[in-house]
């Protein structure tokens, strides 16, 4: 496992797969603002189906999930092999895909959900960012 902290954002790689080098800490600072603390986590398929069973109750894997503990404190959690299979339906490149679904997660933990206010948020930062 390797672990790293930069501007209020963890991230830990819980795989033995190499993450690719996106800028997770300035989109997470463009999303939620410096003060918001968040912790992302690269993890199996396994965990993140057993965590999509107990918090969504749906018992099956999932490319990211993301849980708002406070205001101003999150988890994200990526499967990076769900992430790469999931990319091809959408036509994109695994790194970029990832940035795409990073910044979804971001998004939801922003409070917003599933819609056209989303969907323009989202189209905000993937341009601020060349995704």
């Amino acid at each position: 496992m390797s672990s790293n902290r930069e501007n209020n954002c963890t991230i830990k790689n819980m795989t033995k797969g190499k993450l690719p080098r996106l800028p997770f800490a300035s989109m997470k600072d463009a999303v939620l603002g410096k003060n918001y603390n968040l912790s992302l986590v690269f993890t199996s398929r396994n965990e993140l189906r057993r965590l999509n069973r107990i918090y969504r109750s749906k018992d099956k894997t999932t490319d990211i999930l993301s849980f708002p503990l406070s205001d101003s404190v999150g988890e994200i959690f990526i499967n990076l092999d769900e992430a790469k299979k999931e990319s091809k339906k959408f036509d994109r490149n695994p790194e970029n895909f990832l940035a795409f679904l990073f910044i979804h997660g971001l998004t939801h933990l922003k409070g917003l959900t599933h819609g056209s206010r989303m969907e323009a948020q989202e189209t905000k930062f993937r341009k601020k960012f060349g995704i």
